[in-house]
């Protein structure tokens, strides 16, 4: 594994990580890990930068969707400082995934994002 596959994989080991946090002081310590302080979020539903905002359309998520877990499907692949990864929002009761989606990342020095553009491809009618 290179030096720039692992930075991906942590990179996006960090994402997952925000996207199931409970709690509000647990996900704001997880944004602030993984995005810069003025890091960007951008997906059809959601237009955000800096950390609150980033915190606030997770919380918004989890609010939509109680009871359900992000997790990463398939390989990340990357090349300079950036990176692109499928994923799914799964229901911890029986596994099932309503929604999915493919987001890629650009990463600043530190490893940390500094944009996501997000692309839904599986949303519940």
């Amino acid at each position: 594994m290179s030096a720039n596959t692992d930075r991906y994989e942590t990179a996006v080991t960090r994402y997952f990580e925000a996207w199931n946090a409970g709690g509000r002081d647990t996900l704001a310590k997880a944004v602030a890990t993984a995005w810069a302080p003025d890091g960007r979020y951008t997906d059809p539903l959601a237009d955000v930068r800096g950390h609150e905002q980033i915190a606030a359309v997770i919380t918004a998520a989890h609010e939509q969707f109680p009871g359900f877990a992000f997790r990463l499907l398939g390989p990340v692949d990357g090349h300079h400082d950036t990176a692109r990864f499928g994923w799914e929002l799964v229901a911890e009761a029986d596994g099932s995934a309503p929604v999915a989606g493919f987001d890629v990342i650009v990463l600043d020095a530190e490893g940390r994002i500094r944009s996501v553009h997000g692309f839904l491809d599986r949303v519940p009618a």
